[in-house]
């Protein structure tokens, strides 16, 4: 098991540390001037697999040789200089996590978009853009009431939201180029303009129109 110490640490209990087997010397080799040699020897094999580096150890496992380079030592030397040079390009890429919809029902003919606002400030965008396309794609309409949740009119369920969403994401949200979140919407000229600040690249994103609707919710009966 794993506990937490009041100074932060975490300590494992239960777990029993392994004893260090004692090598003993041969005074027959150390007459024979072998005797470090094999004392080396030993202690490498039993240290080996103890997870513990010994002092003096080099660096890179070609120092100190003048064998070639394998394969991937040499990928992996160049991707260290890479990101010791360039840190922006070392690859890890920032994942936003968002909260699931929280959905609740109000009375029989209206459903309630609780965290409605923290899902549009995870996202840096407008609410009332999201809550256009929302609207839109659902084919309804609704407000935000006093606590700044999206009323919506008609039953709708958590994996609606999560579906048109995705697909906000996708059109508003994440750079094309590679993959960012880290994007501004802006409009010009009555265009909205998504403009990734990770790689600068920019394009131009599709007008929300309440022609196309999404089926979710509601169904007509024989369909």
């Amino acid at each position: 098991a794993c506990q937490v110490t009041e100074s932060g640490e975490a300590s494992f209990v239960g777990l029993k540390k392994k004893k260090k087997k004692l090598v003993e010397l041969d005074p027959s080799l150390v007459e024979a001037g072998d005797g470090e040699d094999t004392l080396d020897d030993q202690v490498g094999e039993d240290e080996q697999g103890e997870g513990i580096v010994l002092g003096g150890a080099t660096q890179y496992p070609w120092e100190g040789t003048d064998r070639d380079y394998k394969y991937d030592e040499l990928l992996g030397r160049v991707f260290n200089i890479l990101r010791e040079n360039n840190p922006d390009l070392a690859g890890d890429r920032r994942r936003t996590v968002m909260r699931p919809p929280q959905v609740l029902r109000e009375g029989t003919k209206k459903t309630v978009f609780v965290n409605f606002m923290d899902l549009c400030k995870t996202m840096h965008r407008q609410p009332e853009h999201v809550m256009m396309f929302l609207l839109a794609e659902m084919g309804t309409s609704g407000s935000l009431d006093g606590q700044q949740r999206l009323v919506i009119k008609g039953r709708f369920a958590p994996k609606n939201f999560e579906a048109i969403l995705r697909r906000y994401i996708n059109e508003y949200v994440i750079c094309n180029g590679c993959k960012s979140p880290d994007t501004i919407l802006s409009k010009e000229n009555r265009l909205f303009f998504l403009r990734c600040e990770q790689c600068g690249s920019s394009r131009s994103v599709a007008p929300i129109k309440a022609g196309f609707v999404a089926q979710v919710g509601r169904r007509k009966a024989g369909t």
